[in-house]
């Protein structure tokens, strides 16, 4: 028999581009009586709880601090053995909840999803921030996966405490990390594509987004496996902040030459991503080089400050 999937939707303030969400939720080949849509309202002034009502949802109202704990207050009452985590930004295919629970089906794989796709109209900024995701063709095994497109068994979920709601971001990440540490495999399906509208649209909306989501990075990367494929995530932005205040120092001082070299640790590391993008292009060019380049050199930044510095969600989205 088929299980019950539900649904879990968090939004603030995303009317329309919740409608479109719901939708594609809804359309999908799978009884329809088997799907529990679940929508979490954390404080939206406008239209959201009515557009998820309208949709068929049920809607849950909530004043949780963090994400983490808005898809929790919902996973708690959701019927479905199988939890189905998308966000209201989020577009998914027909096929999505059939990939979901195929995969599922199998004992020791406790989580499902895939790398979300960028809006089929994107500038180049959500190009290249697309190329830092690897889109697998086939079904394979994956650290982590996003949660704006993730199904979990609720069993193992439960067992593990859910996501963990005194972070702000990066719970995704933890999540992961905590169950593949408990024995469970983490398995990427290409047909439950999704497409995400919430992509940055400029190097402006990048930097915070960045800001926002690497304040939590080192705490959760250090809390995973210690190997160095797991710790170069945290590893990175901390040389990253290091050189680019010592460089401030010499310069402060008087050693120009000093400062540049310190500065040039950062731009290997810049560099280095600059050029896996450019290896996931089909025709790189200089102008797509120097996108690339533009792309990296924002996000390392911003990784790095984020250390220091706290950006916000609303700042995220302001652009």
């Amino acid at each position: 028999m088929l299980p019950v999937v539900s649904f879990v939707i968090p939004v603030k303030n995303d009317a329309s581009r919740l409608r479109r969400c719901l939708a594609t939720v809804m359309a999908n080949d799978y009884p329809p009586e088997l799907l529990e849509v679940l929508v979490v309202d954390n404080e939206s002034t406008d239209a959201s709880a009515q557009v998820g009502l309208d949709g068929g949802a049920t809607v849950i109202r909530s004043s949780a601090r963090s994400v983490a704990e808005v898809r929790n207050s919902a996973a708690s009452k959701a019927r479905g053995s199988i939890l189905a985590f998308v966000d209201a930004d989020h577009e998914i295919d027909r096929g999505w909840v059939r990939a979901a629970v195929d995969v599922l089906s199998a004992e020791n794989i406790g989580a499902t999803g895939a790398p979300c796709l960028t809006t089929p109209s994107p500038t180049w900024v959500q190009r290249q921030y697309d190329a830092m995701r690897s889109h697998p063709t086939a079904r394979q095994d994956v650290q982590w996966l996003g949660s704006g497109n993730l199904a979990v068994k609720k069993r193992i979920f439960d067992e593990l405490g859910g996501f963990d709601a005194q972070l702000t971001a990066c719970e995704d990440v933890d999540l992961c990390n905590r169950l593949r540490q408990a024995g469970h495999r983490i398995v990427a399906d290409p047909a439950m594509r999704n497409v995400h509208y919430g992509d940055p649209q400029t190097l402006k909306a990048l930097f915070y987004g960045e800001l926002w989501r690497g304040r939590d990075n080192v705490r959760v990367t250090f809390r995973g496996p210690k190997t160095l494929r797991e710790l170069r995530s945290a590893v990175i932005p901390i040389v990253d902040l290091i050189a680019i205040a010592s460089g401030l120092v010499a310069l402060l001082l008087g050693y120009p030459r000093l400062a540049l070299a310190c500065w040039l640790i950062v731009g290997g590391f810049i560099a280095l991503k600059a050029i896996v993008l450019l290896r996931r292009q089909p025709r790189p060019g200089l102008s797509g080089a120097v996108q690339a380049l533009a792309v990296a050199a924002v996000f390392d930044v911003a990784k790095a400050l984020a250390l220091l510095a706290r950006g916000s969600h609303r700042s995220r989205r302001s652009d």
